[in-house]
């Protein structure tokens, strides 16, 4: 994708975006969006563009740390409620509680009787959400890993981007297989009729993030949408389905 046709692209879903917001603040709507993926898939940049032109008022990114000994001695969702939208509110989770099915189990933080509680818990969990009048979507952002290599690579040689290069973050290759057994596992117990998961293919960064927030926006409604914009690439984003794996759609 050539660097000014994605401008302008990006230019016209951003008004769609914002079209999108004042709707949420008219309607008293709430709204939560939650990315997960594997390191380097672009989560940063993803939300980034989403929340670039919105009221910083009422759109709030969610970026949690490591938790603390109360989060650890507390019901493990707890530490998440807080952060949920309140009415007229859109809330961007940049990972959430699904560390538990992915960097947890991968690194050994948690146990498998946690893991196990997490999966049996979360379609409750999300149930409420979804049942409470709450917009609510799943994306995960995969990545191949050559591309993860190369993005690690930049990091390291990028003095503003060191920030970004964690512990974790550097072990991210070396356990790649576990990473993918994780993510898969994770996705087929936990894609809900009432809250599926949608997979976005992110080698190519522009494509990933237009096409991401042509799809949300068609999931929505909103005055004065144009419909003509959001026709997104189903070789890019899809919804998760157990036979992604057999066609070879999932990066392994």
């Amino acid at each position: 994708m050539k660097k000014k046709y994605y401008k302008q692209v990006l230019y016209d879903l951003q008004v769609e975006l914002v079209k999108f917001q004042k709707a949420v603040i008219k309607k008293d709507l709430k709204v939560c969006i939650l990315f997960e993926g594997r390191d380097c898939a672009g989560k940063d940049g993803m939300i980034k563009r989403f929340v670039e032109h919105l009221s910083p008022r009422e759109a709030r990114i969610v970026a949690l740390g490591v938790p603390s000994q109360k989060d650890v001695a507390s019901w493990y969702f707890q530490r998440f409620v807080p952060h949920l939208p309140s009415n007229q509110e859109i809330v961007f989770f940049n990972r959430s509680w699904y560390n538990r099915a992915g960097v947890e189990k991968v690194m050994g933080f948690s146990t498998h009787e946690e893991q196990s509680c997490f999966l049996e818990e979360v379609g409750g969990f999300e149930h409420m959400l979804t049942h409470s009048g709450m917009i609510f979507l799943k994306y995960y952002l995969d990545i191949s890993k050559e591309e993860q290599k190369k993005r690690l690579e930049a990091r390291k040689n990028n003095p503003l981007k060191q920030w970004k290069l964690s512990p974790i973050d550097a072990k991210a290759q070396h356990y790649w297989d576990a990473y993918s057994k994780a993510r898969d596992e994770m996705l087929e117990v936990s894609s809900f009729v009432f809250a599926p998961w949608y997979v976005v293919h992110t080698d190519d960064k522009k494509e990933a993030r237009i096409h991401t927030i042509k799809h949300f926006l068609s999931q929505v409604d909103y005055e004065g949408k144009d419909e003509k914009l959001l026709a997104y690439d189903p070789d890019i984003i899809y919804r998760f389905d157990p036979k992604c794996d057999e066609k070879g759609f999932m990066f392994q």
